[in-house]
């Protein structure tokens, strides 16, 4: 068989996956055949032609559902390279295998879940190998000594630093056009400049050393951007193999904690073994380090990065990210909290200008700033507190953040200026994060976490401060940033901020009125089904929008739809009006007008014709319509009148076809959607009748008059009534019937005599006649004297003497039928009153007299109004409704479906909560964001929103809940519970109060005791008193 398929590349193409999977097992079962391998090599290497024609190797929409085969197909060759009985030579063939299918997954895109597979099984041996703190011992002493080494040989770029003088006094020449830039960047506090003085004293001697010793047109200031050959070999110095070796080493650090790893980024900082080694804290430590900031300044950071070395701390930006981004809250704080330097660090890479990188590679800095901000972002990511938030502004000025902000989104501005004549280099700048308008947006979108914690930030990020400037940039920033509040797996809240992607300018205002008021909801009363179902068609919709603004014809015509559809309207509404009022249209000429008309005439066409030029207002343009095709009618007549503007509307419904299609990109949907779209196929019907209208009969445009139900919603409410209970309606129909049908037998059998009808006949004359519509219409005559059936020949030679034009109608079962069906539903009361009225002396008269009466009630009474009751009914359930509805949309949100009442008397109102919390749109442009965004490139909240997308499991969606209500609440309980706080506190004190009044109280009376057993004690006792008045 492998020989079989040997160089037989269409042959491998037909083995499906199954296939593939059934010889992995084969392998992963039996194991030990070489056999198996090769056949595996063979198929799925087939000089790269199996996996490149497969279908999940196209950049389509199948792309996503053909992936996770893919994947699986890469998992299991690598369980198969993980078995231990495999020799060298077998794993040779594996590894080819793995290369052509690691190699298509790069150049695809395809985001390989087989990363975590690898980080298992480090974790899994890190945790299960005695011999594992070795492994962490390395990385340890290699950042150990990489930071030693920068301790050791940090030199400063004093060519550079000899220069900033004569730099500032060059910036101080600068044209006076660009007196903001120039105020940015050389404004820096006291602080710094006397860091920059101490560093400058500090190297003079090594400076002047430098000079003395190197050529002498090496004195001399080189032209920005160039270096010596000296300065060159410098540079190369600067970076030793002890700290270059740390770029791979953090880059592996940061694929360990690749996908929010948490247990790898737990493990990174804590090893649970006799020795940890806090990787974490060391790499922190380590950008502490190669920053400069040891030396004691952190102003002088453009000192100590360059070229060389900005890749490294790019590096190290980014492992720290991937550290704490998941979340994981205790590398989190172990960054926040760390004794070192380390948040200031990264927070002085966002505010400060790294010079002189800054002057020759702008791009690296932008980097730099991005990294660090993101950085910041994921600090506090997914954190309920503010110790993160506060740490990180407690060396961090409003005013310079917000500075930075500005700077930023100037120099994107002045970049697209000067580059937007190049369509490729836009293209590039709008996907490029490190562009300046992104790392704005980034550092912006860092303001407004910070914000929260920080009233004066919070109020310098709106609008309109007091200098008034800048507030282009924020704007700019505020109006493409959204937030939502998301629910974890735990059930609590959180609060997404996100830059809104650039696709979503593309979403028009029709899509969003029609997804807003047609979004059904489902059994508990939630939208957020349907409107997550819709969120795939919307997004097509936004990247046909996108393609669709390359093609400037189709664009235009596209966005005047609306236009397009009224002028065929109102075509459609004169044309009729004219059939109406001149039909036969053989008559109407134009004839001549009387001179003073004419020339009446044509003043009010130049009239309008100059209105609409000087004023192109839709009343002027109508006004010139009407009075050009009056001029028109009695020029050429009305006949050819209505020639030309059926073909105009015929041209005008074209280009409104063009432009619905292309508005919709039906067309990229193939065939089958397009004739599955309702709306495609009411147009292209409308275009036929049109065109029936100009090649066949002008009566064929009365059918155009029907657009009216399609536009206005009442009158499609009133076609929804018939139509909703249609079935109901058709089901009492055929009751009527069955009725009519029984009411006839009867008639036929008893009261065939009574159905006796007065009839009009036509006369001879008018039979023969041709002159009649009908005739005029379908045939060219209405019956010749070759033609004419024998019952109409019969009549001509019947009795002519006969006076009364009294006819029998109930001869037959089938005429009585009819008789009764036509008759009997048409009259107010019944069959009866197109009878025959009998005497009250004929033996029938009671049975009679039975017969009307009951087909009056049973018929006309109950059968035909339980119809109209039907669709009544039907009506006022559709107004019901839509008024309810109309209620829903006005007083409930969209999101979570809490009801205005909810938010009175809280501190956000409910149109706050719509607009800024549980915005519609805002959840629509995180999805889009999510489906755009790499996912290597995923926060801790994307990638939870991401996979609960792809499961379709919308649990993450707030429902009858909001944090502001939370918070409020919370509020509420702590206002409550403060208020009873100081009610005891006040109570504790009276106690106190009454308790030392009390213990005085008690003191006095117990002196009061004393007292009077001292005065006791004094005095003589009682049984010794002698009566003076006793005789001796």
């Amino acid at each position: 068989m492998q020989h079989i398929f040997t160089n037989n590349y269409q042959l491998c193409c037909e083995i499906n996956e199954r296939v593939v999977q059934h010889f992995v097992h084969c392998i992963e079962t039996h194991g030990r055949n070489v056999q198996y391998l090769k056949f595996l090599q063979i198929v799925v290497k087939a000089e790269n032609k199996f996996i490149k024609n497969s279908p999940f190797s196209d950049q389509s929409t199948s792309l996503q559902t053909r992936q996770p085969v893919f994947v699986q197909l890469l998992q299991a060759v690598l369980r198969v390279y993980h078995c231990s009985w495999l020799m060298t030579v077998q794993k040779g063939y594996v590894e080819n295998c793995i290369k052509v299918l690691s190699n298509v997954a790069k150049s695809r895109s395809i985001a390989i879940p087989v990363d975590l597979d690898n980080q298992h099984s480090f974790y899994s041996r890190l945790t299960d190998d005695k011999n594992s703190e070795k492994f962490f011992r390395v990385f340890y002493d290699r950042m150990k000594s990489a930071q030693q080494e920068i301790k050791a040989t940090v030199t400063v770029n004093t060519s550079d630093l000899g220069n900033r003088k004569k730099q500032v006094d060059s910036l101080d020449k600068v044209v006076p056009t660009h007196k903001k830039a120039r105020t940015s960047i050389i404004t820096m506090t006291e602080d710094v400049k006397e860091q920059l003085s101490e560093a400058a004293s500090a190297t003079k001697k090594a400076f002047n050393s430098y000079r003395r010793e190197a050529d002498p047109e090496d004195h001399f200031p080189l032209a920005d951007g160039q270096l010596s050959t000296k300065d060159m070999s410098l540079d190369d110095e600067q970076m030793s193999f002890v700290i270059s070796i740390m770029q791979p080493i953090l880059r592996f650090l940061q694929l360990l904690c690749e996908n929010h790893n948490r247990d790898l980024q737990n493990f990174l900082r804590c090893q649970n073994k006799k020795n940890n080694y806090n990787l974490v804290c060391e790499t922190l430590q380590f950008l502490d380090c190669i920053c400069g900031s040891t030396t004691g300044g952190l102003g002088l950071l453009g000192l100590y990065i360059n070229e060389k070395n900005v890749a490294l701390v790019n590096q190290t930006l980014e492992s720290l990210t991937e550290y704490c981004q998941g979340p994981c809250h205790e590398n989190q704080n172990c960054i926040a909290t760390h004794e070192s330097n380390g948040i200031d660090i990264i927070i002085a890479l966002i505010l400060n200008d790294i010079n002189p990188l800054g002057k020759k590679r702008m791009d690296l800095v932008l980097e730099l700033k991005n990294n660090a901000s993101k950085l910041l972002l994921a600090i506090m990511e997914s954190r309920h507190d503010s110790e993160n938030a506060e740490r990180i502004l407690y060396n961090m000025k409003p005013k310079e953040l917000v500075e930075v902000i500005k700077k930023a989104y100037l120099q994107g501005e002045v970049e697209f200026e000067d580059t937007r004549d190049e369509e490729d280099n836009g293209d590039e700048k709008e996907h490029d994060p490190a562009s300046p308008q992104n790392v704005g947006h980034n550092i912006y979108i860092l303001a407004h976490q910070l914000a929260r914690h920080n009233k004066e930030l919070s109020m310098m990020l709106k609008p309109g401060g007091a200098s008034g400037e800048g507030d282009e940039a924020l704007e700019f920033y505020a109006n493409h940033t959204a937030q939502i509040e998301i629910v974890r797996l735990d059930r609590t809240m959180e609060e997404i901020v996100f830059p809104v992607p650039s696709i979503c300018e593309f979403l028009t205002s029709e899509s969003q009125l029609r997804v807003y008021y047609t979004t059904e909801r489902d059994e508990q009363g939630s939208k957020i089904n349907d409107f997550f179902l819709r969120s795939e068609d919307l997004f097509n919709e936004m990247n046909w929008q996108k393609k669709l603004r390359a093609q400037p014809v189709l664009y235009w015509c596209s966005r005047n739809m609306s236009v397009w559809s009224n002028v065929s309207f109102k075509l459609a509404l004169l044309m009729n009006l004219l059939v109406c009022f001149f039909y036969p249209l053989e008559g109407v000429h134009g004839g001549k007008l009387d001179s003073h008309l004419s020339v009446l005439l044509w003043m009010g066409v130049f009239a309008t014709l100059v209105i609409v030029v000087l004023m192109p207002q839709p009343l002027g343009v109508q006004a010139l319509v009407i009075v050009s095709i009056l001029r028109l009618i009695f020029s050429v007549g009305l006949e050819p009148t209505l020639l030309l503007l059926g073909l105009f509307n015929v041209c005008n419904k074209i280009i409104f076809l063009i432009s619905f299609v292309g508005n919709r990109g039906t067309f990229t949907r193939g065939y089958k959607a397009m004739v599955m779209d309702f709306e495609f196929l009411y147009h292209l019907i409308y275009l036929i009748i049109c065109c029936l209208g100009v090649f066949g009969h002008v009566f064929f445009y009365s059918l155009l008059l029907f657009d009216l139900v399609y536009r206005e919603e009442t009158l499609l409410n009133v076609i929804k009534s018939v139509t909703r209970n249609g079935r109901s309606i058709l089901l009492t129909a055929v009751l009527a019937l069955i009725l009519v049908y029984l009411f006839s037998i009867v008639g036929y059998i008893f009261f065939k005599d009574d159905f006796i009808l007065e009839v009009d006949r036509i006369p001879n004359t008018t039979q023969k006649s041709e002159a009649t519509v009908a005739g005029d219409f379908l045939t060219p005559g209405a019956c010749h004297e070759n033609n004419c059936s024998t019952s109409v020949l019969r009549e001509e030679s019947g009795d002519e003497e006969e006076e009364d034009n009294m006819e029998r109608t109930c001869d037959s079962l089938l005429m009585c039928i009819v008789t009764v069906l036509s008759h009997g539903l048409r009259s107010g009361g019944g069959v009866g009153d197109v009878l025959r009225k009998p005497s009250k002396e004929e033996p029938l008269f009671a049975a009679r007299v039975i017969y009307d009466l009951l087909f009056f009630f049973m018929v006309i009474i109950i059968v035909l109004n339980l119809i109209f009751g039907v669709i009544i009914d039907t009506f006022a359930d559709l107004r019901s409704e839509k008024q309810k509805k109309e209620e829903i949309l006005k007083t409930s949100c969209f999101i979570c479906g809490l009801e205005r009442d909810k938010f009175d008397n809280k501190t956000v109102t409910f149109e706050e909560h719509i607009k800024e919390e549980h915005n519609m749109w805002h959840y629509l442009y995180f999805i889009v964001l999510v489906k755009v965004k790499d996912s290597t490139e995923y926060t801790g909240p994307e990638s939870y929103v991401a996979e609960m997308i792809k499961e379709h499991n919308l649990d993450w969606f707030p429902r009858m809940r909001a944090m502001s209500l939370v918070s409020s609440d919370a509020e509420g309980e702590q206002n409550e519970i403060r208020s009873l706080q100081e009610k005891l506190e006040s109570t504790m004190r009276l106690v106190v109060n009454l308790s030392g009044q009390l213990t005085e109280l008690k003191e006095q009376m117990t002196e009061q005791r004393k007292q009077k057993q001292r005065i006791g004690l004094l005095g003589p006792p009682p049984h010794l008193n002698i009566n003076p008045q006793q005789p001796a």
